[in-house]
């Protein structure tokens, strides 16, 4: 059953992508790519493999060169603007497959997300971050190795918050984890935008997972987008449904 709450988003676009344009060489990934993200929502990004999800992802975090189009990012054009900067701004990615740093304690990792940042507020996210995923402080002084797949989601999410983002880019958060943790991580995504207020931006494989918790949603298919609507919307779509679904 997909669970709704009430909007509690304002019609402000926090994210803008216009015609954004991309590739590998001379290989574009993206062509064209426009879509939006209004403050306090969560906007799901979903097709299939080489579609040109994590592509677009990468250019919004600005780790990945654009050919043409523009981001525009809480007033402010960031289409050239370097990854750090980026991060000051507000933008904080969640990379697909965690990326951790295994042999450092859990801890370490998530103040390696407040790099930027001044102490008083670091202490002030690490007690937000411990108080959302309570295992990490039990086991904050452990390498972070030796946490589980869920976990390291967790871990992964938590590093990202500790730069005090506006807008959270989640990367195929559910990849590797078994249905169950899968279930956990999107209410953990739920509750970050319920409860805290921070905007994501949700690539995924898993269109079921994905579109049952957002506000709204993109389908890219060979590096455009062919199909948007409301969550609901696209779950009801035969599309969407035949392509993605299994339905």
């Amino acid at each position: 059953m997909v669970r709704r709450r009430p909007p509690l988003r304002s019609d402000e676009a926090l994210l803008q992508i216009n015609a954004l344009r991309s590739g590998y060489g001379r290989i574009e990934a993206l062509h064209g790519v426009s879509m939006e993200v209004n403050r306090g929502e969560i906007v799901a990004l979903v097709g299939s493999n080489g579609a040109g999800k994590t592509t677009l992802l990468r250019a919004v975090s600005g780790v990945q060169p654009v050919s043409g189009g523009a981001i525009v990012f809480d007033g402010h054009d960031v289409t050239n603007a370097q990854p750090h900067a980026r991060v000051k701004r507000g933008i904080a990615q969640v990379p697909e497959g965690r990326q951790i740093f295994s042999p450092l304690s859990i801890e370490d990792n998530l103040r390696l997300g407040a790099y930027l940042r001044k102490g008083s507020e670091i202490d002030r996210d690490l007690d937000m971050v411990y108080d959302l995923f309570p295992v990490l402080k039990e086991r904050r002084r452990n390498p972070a190795g030796g946490l589980s797949g869920g976990q390291q989601q967790m871990l992964a999410i938590g590093r990202a918050l500790m730069s005090g983002p506006k807008l959270l880019l989640l990367d195929e958060p559910s990849m590797g984890l078994a249905p169950i943790l899968v279930d956990q991580v999107f209410q953990i995504v739920e509750k970050l935008r319920d409860e805290s207020g921070v905007t994501v931006f949700l690539v995924e494989q898993n269109a079921f997972a994905a579109l049952s918790i957002a506000d709204r949603g993109y389908v890219i298919e060979t590096g455009e987008i062919s199909i948007s609507g409301t969550g609901r919307e696209l779950l009801d779509d035969e599309r969407v449904r035949e392509a993605y679904l299994g339905v």
